[in-house]
């Protein structure tokens, strides 16, 4: 009997244990988080945060637009808690459409204006995490062996030499390629941005998912020419490949990369809790440490000198509000589609 009474015993000690571990791992935080930039840089930020604050973590790695369209598809049944990174022109649809949450941090006051600005815009249903400007990423080496000349303006890109020899993303699923569009229709007006895109088609051998593809292509010699944000041809610079980035002398658009709540997410709380922790300056030099030089809207963060500078492109007046809305973009995602996109 003794021997029976310590088996009894062994099992109920060793079923309560159970009993507690299942209960602390149903009561441990997790998040759903939907990513918008670099895998390597979503990965970084994702560990960063558990490691601060102990919330499970779940990524999903897709471009700005892709993330979108989730979002819409997900409407009426979430799946994920924050949207964070990518172009803010979605983000800011995304608002519009109230597809994110009214949230605002207590770390607003140490943000830059510009970030701030892109909250005040949107209802504070998403803010400024980073900026880059548009330009061009080209393979010195390609470029050299072709005896092409180095691109240094829009008008540049539509002359007969460069064909075939230039890639930009789609912008249906790219962030990256919508500032562009937006950008010229900016600069140039809206028809004449439609009929420099179609000349510009002449010369393009392939419009990618991703707007940092064709940086990547460019460094690997799959391509001449780029156009992408700046840093993303820095990031490939720095990894020693040979490539060199420029504005376009005309003047470019630029992006306010952003983060947002999604509404009716499942982990709320942990939702502001990354929310908050992804404006401090320590959470905003996590890119850098991943080769991702974006400048951080945390104006105390340290700016990584790699960064192109903001204050030496000349940048266009961009209408985040117009060109965020939901009206304007599908608007011109539409007539892409029919004028450009019809055109492969």
């Amino acid at each position: 009997m003794k021997k029976i009474s310590g088996k009894l015993r062994l099992f109920a000690s060793t079923a309560a244990l159970a009993v507690t571990m299942s209960s602390g791992a149903a009561m441990a935080e997790s998040l759903v988080l939907y990513c918008s930039v670099g895998e390597e840089w979503c990965s970084a930020m994702a560990n960063g945060f558990s490691r601060a604050t102990g919330v499970d973590v779940a990524m999903t790695r897709k471009s700005s637009g892709e993330t979108y369209a989730q979002l819409k598809a997900e409407a009426s049944n979430p799946k994920g808690d924050v949207w964070w990174g990518g172009t803010g022109d979605p983000h800011l649809q995304a608002a519009e459409e109230g597809l994110t949450e009214e949230y605002i941090s207590p770390m607003l006051e140490k943000l830059q204006p510009w970030a701030v600005s892109q909250a005040t815009s949107s209802g504070n249903r998403t803010v400024g995490i980073y900026a880059g400007a548009l330009g061009f990423t080209y393979n010195t080496e390609v470029l050299e062996d072709k005896g092409l000349p180095v691109p240094k303006c829009w008008a540049d890109l539509i002359k007969p030499e460069y064909k075939g020899e230039i890639q930009i993303a789609n912008p249906n699923s790219s962030g990256t390629a919508y500032t562009a569009l937006a950008s010229l229709v900016q600069l140039l007006g809206e028809d004449a941005a439609f009929d420099y895109q179609k000349q510009l088609h002449n010369n393009i051998n392939q419009y990618t998912k991703s707007g940092s593809a064709p940086a990547k292509a460019a460094a690997r010699g799959e391509t001449g020419i780029g156009i992408n944000f700046m840093h993303d041809g820095v990031q490939q610079r720095v990894g020693g490949f040979p490539v060199k980035v420029i504005a376009p002398c005309e003047g470019t658009g630029y992006e306010i990369g952003s983060m947002s709540i999604i509404k009716g997410g499942p982990n709320p709380e942990a939702a502001r809790k990354w929310y908050d922790w992804a404006l401090t300056a320590e959470a905003q030099e996590i890119g850098a440490s991943v080769k991702s030089f974006q400048v951080p809207s945390n104006a105390g963060a340290k700016v990584p000198p790699e960064a192109p500078s903001l204050d030496t492109v000349k940048l266009i007046d961009y209408d985040f509000k117009e060109y965020g809305s939901s009206a304007t973009r599908q608007r011109l995602l539409s007539r892409w589609d029919d004028e450009i996109g019809s055109l492969n």
